[in-house]
């Protein structure tokens, strides 16, 4: 029999990386928190709420039993960024006993300031192996089987590579990095970016305003990740450069959908509408971190100001209009 995979959360992402695992060839436990969630979607066989229409893999096994989590190969941690600690502190025991852990949160922790790989270092026992996954990729796509390719990075390049291999199935190819740091930048990153071509595509600004914005805020994100030891060329491949592509024109994306309703004119609370949008939680941590190095990042520092309620829409566009004509390098 294959290695079995665990997948931790039951939400649309990680429904959808338990079939992927499932679909490469695996026996998949995918755990959930509530006893009757995993109950039901183990009857149904099916994730209404997050993945309706979308059946879940013969080999995948529903359970909320922190027990039958140990002894896999590899466990992919599919839950929000916010919710990473603790997560990993409820489960340290078996996931000791369950291989290396793969981070699939894209996000910066509120009141740390800790990427996923630093909060995972802190609360899993010591030299527990940590990777981290990020890429273009929307749930629906890739649990139906739809053509998807992201990028797996880990400190140890071996593990990397063995980790792509284990994971990649027919439509779900994974691309391997030792840039944990880049790939970390980009993926919560482009979250936050994702919510200004939002506000502009809301507010109707135009085609040609998105893009330009598009460019200056990947160059943002470019110099804050070499400031934190990432490197340019993973930001130019999937986990960077791809996954804005794909989250910055398209209302599948949370992350657009929110700025698209503040763009509109909605509060931050209702454009939420009670869905996670991980970068409303990551701006104002992405802004801090790059404030303290020294770095601008004028666009998110706008949508950081937008998601706190401390401005308005047409006061950012004018302050950020107004900025001082430079190099384009620059």
């Amino acid at each position: 029999m294959s290695a079995s995979v665990n997948v931790v959360g039951g939400g649309a992402w990680g429904t959808a990386l338990a079939n992927a695992a499932a679909a490469a060839g695996h026996p998949v436990t995918l755990w959930l928190r509530d006893p009757q969630a995993a109950a039901r979607l183990e009857a149904e066989r099916e994730n209404p709420r997050y993945l309706p229409g979308v059946p879940l893999h013969p080999a995948v096994r529903a359970t909320a039993e922190a027990d039958a989590l140990a002894g896999a190969r590899a466990t992919l941690l599919v839950v929000p960024a916010q919710t990473v600690r603790g997560v990993l502190g409820q489960l340290a025991a078996p996931l000791a006993a369950a291989g290396p852990v793969i981070l699939c949160a894209k996000g910066i922790e509120r009141g740390s300031d800790s990427f996923m790989s630093a909060v995972a270092a802190e609360v899993l026992p010591a030299g527990t192996p940590v990777a981290v996954l990020s890429g273009p990729s929307f749930a629906a796509d890739v649990a139906r089987g739809l053509p998807t390719a992201v990028t797996l990075a880990s400190a140890d390049a071996g593990l990397a590579a063995s980790l792509s291999a284990l994971i990649s199935g027919p439509t779900f190819r994974l691309y391997h990095t030792d840039d944990v740091r880049g790939v970390e930048v980009g993926g919560a990153g482009k979250n936050v970016l994702a919510i200004a071509c939002g506000i502009v595509a809301g507010r109707g600004l135009g085609e040609s305003a998105r893009a330009a914005l598009i460019a200056r805020a990947f160059a943002e994100l470019m110099r804050f990740a070499r400031a934190f030891g990432g490197r340019p060329e993973t930001l130019m491949g999937l986990s960077g450069l791809g996954d804005l592509v794909l989250t910055a024109g398209s209302p599948q994306s949370r992350n657009f959908a929110f700025g698209q309703r503040l763009g509109a004119g909605a509060s931050p609370e209702a454009a939420a509408g009670g869905k996670l949008a991980e970068g409303a939680f990551t701006a104002a941590a992405l802004t801090g971190l790059a404030r303290a190095r020294g770095i601008e990042m004028p666009v998110a520092e706008a949508v950081a100001a937008l998601v706190a309620g401390e401005t308005e829409v047409d006061t950012v566009a004018a302050k950020l209009l107004s900025r001082p004509l430079r190099g384009e390098m620059d």
